[in-house]
Parts: structure tokens; sequence; C-alpha cells
């Protein structure tokens, strides 16, 4: 049996050290508990980093980060205001290499901060919410401190032992929580072009935000829908409920849908409770090449701060500030847009600031997160430009079509330009 605490009596003076490297459990997975802790304590330890990969729940502030040094695959939720403070340290890597990086110990983990379910009767706990790049964390540290929370679902999965961990702190109080979008008009047309690309038996993977859920509110009269995403939210639950997604088709793992994070609400959690048409798998499965090779009809749904009129996709940075990260598009849009019957879809607004900003532009304000040569098909709310297989001139013409009309003139310009040089 591991050494177990209230969140009351928790003193991370007991198993941290100063210069240790943590890495904490990410989005709804994240320790809550600990990490509170880790802000009130961290200063007196001295000399800790951390690493999460996204964090909604508003506890890293760039206040929190005096306590230690924070760095994330990108300024995914919460962390945005971390980085518009120059206070997150951003690597810029896909979602499936962050395992990898763990395990080389390029991504230092001294210690692990994990959220979990309470045992089962065998003892082992379930990694609940996420289970992404957990395990490798868990592998790696010298110390596992396990956040063990009531009200965190036993989801089917990885377990974890209870003698791998070497405190357990127990815990009832809500997960972190993320509501669908609120379903504005833009993601509301953006969604209606998306999704003339999703037939009965394709197999999605989504991001969260607003598009992606509106996307999904129109799958509703669609059947034999199959899920191997690296995250999933409410919005898969209604399309399980509506007999829309049964994974009936799917060539692997048929009849489940297969997730790496469950980032939503409370609805989603009672869905996941052991659930067995519900698989909670690390990146190393459901950001694999070989795996998602074998998934025909792979929809992908992601999206961009700003694409340019070749196809290149930005989405991180725009300017000085940084918006995003590459979380796991550029490893999901190569194998949409390669499986036999599926595409690749990059879902953006056409303008931002108030409409005052084109998001189609004839440059990048930011650097490359997915590459042409990659991309298949761009939608905005003024339609969806298909681009894989055409030339440079035809991506252009295509591109202009796609954005606000208030930019299309100016932009028409840049692309007779790539007309007349041919590239």
């Amino acid at each position: 049996m591991s050494p177990a605490s209230d969140a009351g009596s928790l003193d991370l003076g007991r198993f941290l050290r100063p210069g240790d490297s943590i890495v904490v459990g990410q989005a709804c997975g994240e320790p809550t508990t600990l990490v509170t802790a880790l802000v009130e304590q961290g200063r007196d330890i001295g000399g800790l980093s951390v690493f999460i990969a996204t964090s909604f729940s508003g506890l890293f502030t760039p206040a929190a980060t005096e306590s230690f040094a924070l760095t994330s695959m990108g300024a995914i939720g919460a962390l945005r205001a971390v980085a518009k403070e120059h206070r997150l340290g951003v690597i810029p890597c896909h979602v499936s290499q962050v395992g990898p990086l763990i395990e080389a110990g390029t991504i230092g983990c001294d210690v692990a901060f994990v959220q979990v379910s309470p045992p089962d009767a065998a003892g082992n706990h379930s990694f609940g919410l996420v289970s992404d790049h957990v395990r490798a964390a868990v592998t790696a540290a010298r110390v596992v401190v396990a956040e063990v929370n009531e009200q965190v679902p036993f989801t089917r999965g990885e377990l974890l032992a209870a003698d791998r961990v070497d405190h357990a702190v127990h815990v009832s109080c809500p997960p972190v929580r993320v509501a669908p979008g609120p379903g504005r008009a833009t993601d509301e047309a953006i969604a209606r072009h998306a999704a003339d690309y999703i037939e009965d038996g394709a197999v999605l993977q989504t991001g969260v935000g607003g598009a992606a859920d509106a996307v999904l509110r129109l799958l509703r009269d669609r059947r034999d829908l199959g899920v191997h995403s690296g995250m999933v939210g409410d919005g898969i639950v209604e399309l399980v409920e509506a007999g829309a997604v049964t994974n009936a088709r799917k060539p692997i793992d048929r009849g489940v849908s297969v997730t790496g994070a469950l980032i939503g609400t409370e609805r989603l959690r009672e869905f996941a409770h052991h659930n067995p048409g519900l698989r909670m798998c690390p990146t190393s499965y459901t950001h694999d090449a070989a795996v998602l090779a074998r998934l025909d009809r792979l929809v992908t749904v992601n999206s961009a701060v700003e694409v340019d009129l070749t196809g290149q996709v930005n989405a991180e940075q725009s300017g000085a500030a940084y918006l995003g990260g590459t979380g796991g598009q550029a490893d999901f849009v190569r194998a949409g847009a390669r499986s036999p019957g599926g595409h690749a879809l990059i879902a953006l607004p056409a303008t931002a600031a108030g409409g005052t900003v084109s998001r189609i532009t004839a440059g990048l304000r930011g650097p490359v997160t997915t590459s042409r040569s990659d991309v298949d098909v761009i939608v905005t709310e003024f339609g969806a430009a298909e681009l894989k297989g055409r030339s440079l001139p035809e991506r252009a013409r295509r591109m202009v079509a796609v954005a606000h009309p208030r930019f299309r003139e100016e932009l028409a310009r840049a692309a007779d330009a790539i007309g007349r040089r041919g590239y």
C-alpha cells in the first residue's frame, strides 16, 4: 500500500527535492489538489520545473509560476494568459512526441502528478479522464503522486496498480470541466460545410472548440460513425445516444470508441464510467501512423489560427501572441488526407479581431504547424477549399473564394502574383 493523506495534510516537501522536474496530468485529468499545493509550497522547495500539455483549470497563472518554471507544448486553454505574460516555455512538439520525449528524459520527469479513479476490487486505479502520456510519466518518475478522486470515472484501458503509487491523496471534488462551445453563427456555418464531408460509416477525429462541437451537432442523422480521436467532448455522447456512433464499420476496435482524453462535463464523465464501448489509450496508439493507416474513411477536423493562400497552416502563433499549439494536428491531418474515402479538414473562421483581420493570408504571421504538402481541405463559413493535388495557383484561387469578401480583392492580387510565377 502507498502512503496516503487527505488534501489538508499534504506536504509536498516529503517527496519533492529541490530542482525536481514534474509532469502533471492535463486537461480534465489535471490533479487540481496537487497543483494547488504546488503553487502554495513550490517556492519553498526551490528550483522546480513543471510540464503540463494543456490546462483549463485556471490554476496555472502568471503569479503561480513564481513557484516553479512552467513549460508546455502550447498555450492551450488557460495557459494562454501565462504565455501572454512571457511566463510559459513552449516546447514545439506533436502530442505523439510527448510520451517518447518523457521516456528519453528530454522532458524531465522526476515526479509524476496524476489524477486517478478510486481502485477496483483488485486494487487497480483507472487513469480516468486522460490516458495520453501519463503512463510514460509514471514509468519514468522517481515518485508517483496520485490524486485519488471519488468523482473520477473508472474508464476502460490502462490501469495503475496501487503499488506503483508512492503517495496517494484522497479527495472528492469535481474534475476540471470544459463545456461545449456556445454555438455561434460562424461556427454553425463552418460546420454545415464540414459536415458534407462526413458520410455514414466515417471514423471521426475532432478537437474541442466551437467549430468542432458544431460539426458534431449536425451528424445525428448519420449511421455507424466510428470514433478514433486524441480527445473527445460531450458531443460524442450525443451522437452515441442518437444512434449515430456505433463503431460498427471500423476495421479495428470494432464497437469501441477510442480516445486518449475526455475533455467535457459531468455528462461525459457519467457516460465514460465503466463503459465497455469506450477505451482510453495512450498517444502511442491514438496517434500512431501505422494504426491510423488501418482506418478507412477517417475524417479529421482540426482548427487553425490562420492559413495562407498555398495551404500552409499556422495553429500556434499570431505575431508576438502565442495562441495555440502543435497538438496532434499534423499526425491526424496526414492520416485523414491519406485514408481511403477519408478527408482532413482544417476549420476556421475567415476573420479574427472582430472581423478586422483576415485569417486567410497571403503570408503567415506565425510558424507552419502543418505543411501545405499534407493539407487536404480548408473550411470557413464561406465554403470549403479542396487543396489536395492542386497546383499552387489553383490553391490560391480556391483560398480566395473562402476568405471574407472584405479581404478578397487584396488576396486576389497576391493570388494573381502566384499565378504569374506558378508558385
